[in-house]
């Protein structure tokens, strides 16, 4: 009796599932190219986690991975994480080229995947249920955009876009938007040969009477375009989305790029105890103010570990039922929630223009 009570407890040890000895994240960004502090971002949340005790007591890491913004190897990255048991959830991809293909492959591996950047609508039309983003939509961001500049007196406007799932989903979403709100594209283009070939366009926009250019690229190609612009002459202002949303866009489009309205996600002067926290800790940490991606990226982190903390540790699955019971989850770019395609529905566009070399942002 003794003996079968032992072969018992030994069988019954073996089929246990073993507890994790740690909380793994995976984090798929291009890392070595990146330089909008979304890397420092993701790292002080970790470290105010582990400070304050972990996940279910357990330590967080991540696990980073560099995509390189190129679609082969964050395929290839999704599949490794897809594979590893290990990884809880993913943080990723930056670009919705590559976050789009990789949403199938998380999904079909059960595994959640929230996006800090991604802003294509085509990331939560598939009906996939481990797929979510923290940042608002492109339908979104041109929404409030096309509001504004309608309530600002625009009228006509062209679009400079890139011939890709952000940049077209992009200019797409704000084509819609401002037709809604009675503003005209009279001009789509996606090349330029340089300030020669701009001259040209301007021609015929001034014939067009327009009175603004929508940007739909990112950089360092849109702030390169701003810059060529003013070297053509054009003086009309310049709008664009989330993807100028950089510290880049006055060194690289220069005196041209003063006045250009951003819609973002992110505004570190806003006096809410959240925001005003993670600037000074942030501030503390790296000697910088943080920028949007940096946010979008502490979110991230701290509420996958909040949902982690409520879900199975076994069946890493039913993370994506605890992001779904955050309900309206108060971070730092806003009051995220999360609606049943994964789309993050919270209050978070924020408006800003450059001046003096500086975001200054606008009341909406």
């Amino acid at each position: 009796m003794i003996l079968c009570a032992v072969i018992v407890l030994f069988l019954t040890g073996c089929s246990q599932p073993q507890e994790p000895n740690e909380i793994v994240i995976g984090v798929a960004w291009p890392f070595e190219t990146s330089n909008n502090l979304f890397d420092e971002g993701i790292d002080l949340a970790v470290q105010q986690i582990n400070s304050s005790g972990g996940v279910a007591g357990r330590e967080l890491r991540l696990l980073k991975a560099d995509d390189g913004s190129q679609l082969s190897k964050g395929i290839a990255i999704a599949e490794s994480f897809a594979e590893n048991k290990e990884v809880q959830a993913v943080i990723g991809h930056d670009n919705s080229f590559i976050s789009i293909p990789a949403s199938t492959i998380y999904n079909n591996a059960g595994l959640v995947m929230l996006s800090p950047a991604s802003t294509a609508p085509d990331l939560t039309k598939n009906g996939y249920k481990y797929i979510f983003r923290d940042i608002p939509s492109d339908d979104e961001i041109a929404r409030q955009l096309a509001i504004y500049l309608s309530k600002q007196g625009f009228q006509r406007m062209v679009i400079y876009y890139s011939d890709d799932s952000y940049g077209t989903g992009l200019a797409n979403s704000f084509e819609d938007q401002a037709r809604a709100q009675g503003i005209m594209i009279v001009d789509r283009f996606d090349y330029y040969t340089g300030p020669e070939d701009l001259k040209r366009l301007q021609k015929r926009w001034q014939a067009f009477g327009v009175d603004g250019v929508f940007i739909a690229k990112k950089m360092p190609e849109g702030g390169q375009f701003i810059f060529d612009a003013g070297q053509a002459g054009i003086k009309e202002p310049f709008i664009a989305g989330d993807a100028l949303d950089s510290p880049l866009l006055s060194k690289i489009g220069g005196k041209a790029a003063e006045g250009t309205i951003i819609g973002s996600e992110f505004n570190p002067y806003l006096d809410r105890p959240e925001v005003k926290k993670f600037v000074t800790d942030f501030l503390a940490e790296y000697h910088e103010m943080p920028s949007s991606d940096a946010a979008s990226g502490y979110d991230a982190v701290k509420m996958l570990a909040t949902a982690i903390g409520h879900s199975d540790l076994h069946n890493r699955s039913t993370v994506a039922k605890g992001l779904m019971n955050l309900g309206s989850w108060p971070g730092v770019t806003g009051l995220h929630k999360f609606n049943e395609k994964g789309d993050d529905i919270g209050d978070l566009v924020v408006l800003e223009k450059l001046h003096d070399g500086k975001f200054e942002y606008i009341e909406k």
